[in-house]
């Protein structure tokens, strides 16, 4: 099979004029990006970078960043994306744990990666995008190393969010990759030639699973610095094409557009808004479908192995007795496997609620540097999530929470999520987080944060009710607290609840309350 850098390099031989990025107001041509991307892979090598060797970078998107991801591909070095909102401690810890050689860095993120090089004796450069980067790049030959590339080379490492501790690396080869590539777009409306793929968020990320899809189609990444309601609704109404995104920006674009702070237009040629990341809301996603006329996929996966599950827009409204899936996570994908394992690694049937696993060829090959964690999360070749669903008789899976989050109070085991779900729904509510915090009685109580819209627009006594007539007076939140500010937020822009849940713990002995 094709490797990442071949297919890309075939794209470009039959699309060398057509607009490949466009960014900071400025556009390069496959043939131009393609150039460019050579001289990175020279210029990396001109440092005595070899193939398979780890290459770092941090960065919000702009012009070079395709540099970058097309320079490591080009040069067969394994890809390392940073996280832009994570601290030194962090990037220094992500460089050690994959002995990465370089760094490349923006010129705004530099003072983030002082004094680095001196704790981290792999790391034998740094990179840094400023003024003199234009020129530096242009003094770089433009022949194609051409290294010969194994499909189960290593491409790219990307790490988890490192919400229950340090992040890991998760590694995936090209063989790998291309197949996420695959299963990502599978049951999307077909990529065509001058289509879109429209980065809000960094193509070191989620988003950047479209990059490659777009380009191999002869389409053109646009690459933003950041999210901002108005301008990807301009955006999207100017261009078309495809989007990924976490909810809470969907909410933002909901909110933007129904309190008049942004104005929509037209889309006639947006083809999907992809989800992913955590659940969404019941109301955001029908206010959200009458906004992009439909337009909306979402998917579930982990980083290790994504997507599992696909909802597109016939069947996410669709009305299916039996199944109600415009709160589920969709059904397995056609070259994904998904089961429901119970606390001794067996599948369970329809119906019951356990651990989701998941199986693809185009799942992670390794955590890197730790076969221990590998073979804790990677068993007889399923992905173990740490995350509780079940099916219903249609094939639909619906997320039930995580098992690390899981709150046992006065011997009853409470998921948050299905609190969360019960809290969402009513008006006023924004967000919601609940977690598990210390009780005298209990041993463990749920206590919901909730973000609302206005002050007055709901209040705790009405939370509290609404749990306890929809699931039971034990699960109803021992605390309450409101606020119209936003939760907060891990680097890949995921709801924290551990920042939320740990000033409860301090000086606790564990983590499990004691009635």
């Amino acid at each position: 099979m094709l490797d990442v850098r071949g297919a890309m390099r075939r794209a470009v031989e039959f699309n060398r004029d057509r607009v490949a990025v466009i960014s900071e107001g400025c556009s390069l041509t496959f043939g131009a990006a393609w150039t460019r991307g050579k001289q990175l892979a020279n210029a990396l090598i001109s440092l005595g970078v070899e193939p398979g060797d780890r290459v770092a970078v941090l960065e919000e998107n702009c012009l070079a960043s395709s540099d970058f991801f097309l320079g490591t591909a080009i040069g067969n070095f394994v890809r390392v994306p940073l996280y832009k909102r994570n601290s030194s401690e962090a990037h220094a810890h992500m460089l050690r744990q994959t002995q990465c050689k370089v760094l490349v860095v923006s010129g705004e993120e530099e003072h983030e990666i002082k004094k680095l090089a001196e704790t981290l004796p792999d790391l034998k450069h740094v990179i840094v995008r400023d003024a003199g980067y234009e020129e530096w790049l242009a003094s770089f030959s433009d022949v194609d190393p051409d290294p010969v590339i194994d499909p189960d080379d290593f491409y790219v490492i990307r790490h988890s969010a490192g919400t229950t501790g340090k992040s890991k690396g998760i590694a995936f080869s090209h063989r790998a990759w291309m197949n996420t590539e695959r299963n990502w777009t599978f049951l999307l409306e077909p990529i065509s030639i001058g289509d879109c793929a429209i980065h809000v968020g960094p193509i070191s990320h989620g988003s950047g699973y479209l990059f490659v899809p777009t380009w191999l189609a002869g389409g053109c990444n646009i690459l933003e610095s950041r999210f901002e309601a108005q301008r990807l609704l301009d955006l999207m109404a100017d261009y078309g094409g495809y989007v990924f995104g976490v909810p809470t920006m969907l909410s933002d674009l909901v909110k933007a557009v129904d309190t008049a702070a942004a104005t929509i237009r037209p889309m006639p040629r947006l083809k999907g808004f992809v989800l992913g990341g955590a659940p969404i809301t019941r109301q955001t996603t029908l206010r959200a479908r009458e906004l992009l006329d439909g337009k909306l996929y979402q998917m579930f996966g982990q980083t290790e192995c994504v997507p599992g599950t696909w909802l597109g827009p016939g069947d996410w409204f669709a009305d299916i007795e039996g199944s109600d899936p415009i709160v589920s996570c969709g059904r397995a994908l056609p070259y994904t496997e998904v089961e429901i394992r119970d606390e001794n690694n067996k599948p369970l049937p329809v119906g019951e609620s356990g651990e989701i696993a998941l199986r693809s060829d185009g799942q992670m090959v390794c955590i890197w540097g730790d076969p221990a964690l590998t073979a804790q999360r990677l068993v007889d070749g399923w992905v173990l999530t740490g995350d509780i669903g079940k099916f219903d008789a249609n094939g639909y899976l619906y997320l039930q929470d995580r098992k690390d989050d899981m709150i046992i109070s006065g011997g009853f085991n409470i998921w948050p999520a299905e609190l969360e779900q019960v809290i969402l729904e009513l008006p006023g509510v924004r967000e919601v987080s609940v977690f598990g915090v210390p009780d005298a009685r209990w041993g463990e109580t749920p206590f919901a944060r909730v973000v609302v819209a206005e002050e007055g627009a709901v209040d705790e006594a009405a939370i509290i009710e609404a749990c306890r007539q929809r699931l039971g007076s034990y699960k109803k939140p021992g605390h309450v607290e409101l606020s119209t500010e936003t939760l907060p937020r891990t680097p890949l822009g995921k709801v924290s609840r551990k920042m939320l849940r740990e000033p409860y713990w301090a000086g606790q002995s564990n983590r499990i309350g004691s009635a």
